[in-house]
C-alpha cells in the first residue's frame, strides 16, 4: 500500500452505500465520499502542481474531509488552517508553506482575502463541481510513493514561528494498520471525533475510520462546553469510540455528568495529551466496567503515538498511569545526558523513538529540523535517524514507561505542546515591553505570564488573543518592576514560580 487512498477506495468497494462520515449539515456515504474527494482533486490539479502543500481554511466536517482526499489525488498534501487562530497566526503558516493558493468555503472565503490574493482562493464548492479526470487522477496516482507527504501540523516553536510537522503516507499506514488491530477497531465501529482536524489526535479518527469501514462522526465543536448535550448526542449517534483528549473526557466527569447518562454503546476510550488524572479514568470505569481504556503517548514528530498502556482495572495506579510499551515496528527508548542507554528501574531519561513512525521533519526548517532529527548516537555504522522527544521517562518493575514530564520549556498544557519562548516572543513584540517570561504551574495546571514595561496587563492580554492560540494565553498575566536573576544572570523562574505559590 503507497497510499492512504487505498483504504478510502478498498472501503468504499467493500461499503458502498454505508454512511463513512456524519457532521451536523448531513453525511456522506463512501461512494459520495470519493467522487466528491475525485471531483475536488481533479479541480485543485488543473491549479497546482504535484508535491505542493495545499493549506485548507474550513471548520472540521464532512466538506474538509473530502477537500483532505482531493488534495491527496491531486497529489500534494494538505494542511489545515483553523479558522478561530488569529490572523497573525495563520499568514505565518502560510510563510512558512510557501503557499500560493488556498481552499476554502463561503462562509470563510472573507478572512481568506486577508490571508492570500482573492484570484488564488479555491472554493470548496466550485472545486465540488469539477468534472472528474480519470486520467490525470491515473497518471498522479502512478507517480505517487509512499513516503510522500500526506499532512502537515503546525506546533508551537522557540523562535515564535510556528513549526509545520510534515508527516508521509507510509507512516500514517504503518501506525493505523496496528493501531486498529491492537485496539480491534472495524467495520462496525462508529468512532466519535472530539480532535480539531489541525491537531494530530484526529489523525486517528479519521484513519482509523476510513481504513476499516467504520463511520466517523463529528462531534459539534460546541458540545464540549454542554456535558448534558455532548452525552446526549454521543447516546443519539451510538458512538463506541472515543479517542479524545484527557480534558474532554475530564469536562464530562468533572461535572458528574455519567450520572446523568451513561453512553453505554460506548467499549473503547483512548486518551492522551496529558496526564490521566486516576479520579476522573475511575468515575469512567465505574460506568461503563466493560470497556477498554488504554492511556497513549506520543508527540506529533512520530505520527500520533509510539506507546500505549490498556488500563488494568484491577490494579490501584497509585502513582500514575503508564504510557506503557511501543507500538510495533516502532522503538522506544530513554537516553541520560550524555547520550548513554537507560535501562534500569527507576532512572530518568529522555525519551527517544526511531521507526518509520518518524515524520519527514519540519516544513521548510532544516536547522529545527537537525536539532530534533538526529543520528542515533548509539549507532555510527550508517544513517540511523531518531526523535528525541524533549519528554522525560522512567521505567518501572514491569518495565512500562512513565512520562516524568519536559525537559526543557516547552509544557503540555490543554493537550498542545507549547514553546514557552514562544509566548515570550510574541509579548516581547508590544513595543511597551522591555522583558517578560512565562512560567507554567503544573501542579495547578495554569499558564503564567510576567512582564515588565509601561503597558496595562489588559492590552497585553488583547495582544496576546489577536496573535496567538487561545490555549497559549496565559491564564494570569502581571506587571512587575523587574526579574530577579540567578547567578548565571538568568531571570529566577523558581523564584517566580514560588510566589505563584504563595
Amino acid at each position: 500500500m503507497k497510499t492512504i487512498l487505498e483504504y478510502l477506495e478498498n472501503s468504499e468497494k467493500k461499503h458502498n452505500s454505508k454512511v463513512a462520515v456524519i457532521d451536523e449539515t448531513g453525511r456522506y456515504t463512501y461512494k459520495e465520499l470519493v467522487e466528491n474527494s475525485k471531483k475536488i482533486g481533479s479541480g485543485i490539479l488543473e491549479k497546482i502542481d504535484k508535491g505542493n502543500p495545499v493549506p485548507v481554511l474550513m471548520e472540521k466536517g464532512k466538506e474538509t474531509l473530502s477537500t483532505f482526499f482531493g488534495i491527496v489525488y491531486a497529489g500534494c498534501f494538505y494542511c489545515l488552517l483553523n479558522p478561530s487562530l488569529p490572523e497573525t497566526r495563520l499568514k505565518n503558516i502560510i510563510n512558512t508553506l510557501n503557499a500560493k493558493y488556498i481552499v476554502t468555503d463561503q462562509e470563510h472565503s472573507e478572512l481568506a482575502t486577508k490571508l492570500v490574493n482573492k484570484d488564488y482562493i479555491l472554493l470548496e464548492e466550485d472545486l465540488k463541481n469539477t468534472d472528474i479526470n480519470q486520467t490525470k487522477l491515473n497518471l498522479i496516482r502512478q507517480e505517487i510513493l509512499d513516503v510522500d507527504p500526506l499532512y502537515a501540523n503546525f506546533t508551537s516553536g522557540s523562535t515564535g514561528i510556528p513549526k509545520g510537522v510534515v508527516v508521509g503516507n507510509r507512516s500514517v499506514i504503518d501506525f493505523i494498520d496496528n493501531f486498529t488491530n491492537i485496539f480491534n477497531i472495524n467495520e462496525n465501529d462508529i468512532i466519535g471525533n472530539q480532535a480539531p482536524f489541525d491537531f494530530d489526535v484526529s489523525v486517528k479518527d479519521i484513519y482509523s475510520s476510513i481504513s476499516k469501514g467504520a463511520t466517523l462522526v463529528i462531534i459539534p465543536k460546541r458540545l464540549f462546553s454542554l456535558p448534558v448535550k455532548l452525552l446526549d448526542f454521543i447516546c443519539e449517534n451510538k458512538v463506541t469510540t472515543l479517542i479524545w483528549a484527557v480534558s474532554a473526557l475530564c469536562l464530562i466527569t468533572t461535572f458528574h455528568g455519567l450520572d446523568y447518562k451513561t453512553p453505554k454503546s460506548v467499549n473503547k476510550i483512548l486518551f492522551s495529551g496529558e496526564v490521566m488524572p486516576i479520579k476522573h479514568i475511575k468515575q469512567w470505569i465505574e460506568h461503563l466496567p466493560n470497556a477498554m481504556f488504554v492511556n497513549l503517548y506520543g508527540p506529533t514528530e512520530i505520527t500520533c503515538n509510539c506507546t500505549y498502556h490498556i488500563v488494568d482495572k484491577s490494579l490501584n495506579y497509585v502513582k500514575s498511569i503508564p504510557i506503557g510499551k511501543h507500538f510495533p515496528n516502532e522503538e522506544v527508548f530513554l537516553l541520560n545526558d550524555k547520550n548513554e542507554l537507560i535501562k534500569d528501574t527507576g532512572k530518568t531519561g529522555e525519551i527517544c523513538v526511531k521507526g518509520t513512525c518518524l515524520a519527514l521533519g519540519y516544513y521548510n526548517n532544516e536547522e529545527q529540523t537537525s536539532k530534533s532529527f538526529i543520528q542515533n548516537p548509539l549507532n555510527p555504522n550508517y544513517i540511523d535517524i531518531i526523535y528525541k522527544t524533549g519528554d522525560l521517562g522512567e521505567y518501572d518493575e514491569n518495565n512500562d514507561l512513565h512520562f516524568l514530564g519536559r525537559k526543557d520549556f516547552q509544557i503540555k498544557f490543554m493537550g498542545h505542546r507549547i514553546e514557552l519562548e514562544e509566548i515570550e516572543r510574541a509579548m516581547e513584540k508590544i513595543p511597551e515591553v522591555e522583558r517578560s517570561c512565562c512560567i507554567f504551574n503544573q501542579e495547578k495546571e495554569k499558564l503564567y505570564g510576567f512582564y515588565v514595561g509601561k503597558i496595562d496587563k489588559k492590552q497585553v492580554h488583547d495582544y496576546l488573543k489577536n496573535n496567538l492560540p487561545i490555549f497559549m494565553i496565559p491564564n494570569k498575566i502581571t506587571q512587575i518592576e523587574k526579574f530577579e536573576l540567578t547567578k548565571n544572570g538568568k531571570i529566577d523562574r523558581m523564584a517566580l514560580l514560588k510566589n505563584i505559590k504563595k
